[in-house]
């Protein structure tokens, strides 16, 4: 996944990942491994780098060049039942089974089950394979805007 922007959000503003780490709760490490790509970095984490920079994720993830939508909100925690009903709803629209989308996420039908009855939170490279597929805004399945399509 590219997360070139996290750098450069970053830089752009003068802070260190030692900042960011910090704002974030976690080892300076764990930042830097998600800057540079190595490991991805979790829904919770990106919404709050969403609210601290003023963008919306789709921005930070390079799914779109807009940087912000218009009508874009801050929310303190992502929701999973919210997250959960909009991704049920994108895979009935795609006339997706359950197994369907567990197998282009090459993933188990339980665990698209969990994530659409908000037991547990989707995973950020999941939200992300969907949202590029599907041509959705991660913001949209976050509730952090009413844009459904990527821009």
């Amino acid at each position: 996944m590219p997360w070139k922007r996290l750098r450069d959000l970053r830089e752009d503003r003068d802070l260190y990942q030692k900042d960011l780490s910090q704002k974030l709760k976690v080892s300076q490490q764990s930042y830097s491994l998600w800057e540079v790509g190595d490991n991805i970095i979790p829904l919770k984490y990106l919404n709050t780098l969403s609210n601290f920079y003023n963008v919306s994720i789709d921005y930070i993830l390079s799914l779109t060049n807009t940087k912000k939508y218009s009508d874009n909100i801050e929310i303190e925690e992502i929701n999973k039942k919210e997250i959960g009903k909009k991704i049920k709803e994108l895979r009935k629209e795609n006339k997706l089974t359950l197994r369907d989308l567990a197998k282009e996420l090459n993933t188990t039908s339980s665990t698209i089950s969990a994530y659409e009855t908000g037991k547990t939170l989707i995973l950020t490279a999941f939200a992300y394979q969907i949202c590029k597929k599907y041509n959705i805004s991660l913001d949209y399945l976050c509730g952090k805007t009413n844009h459904k399509k990527l821009k």
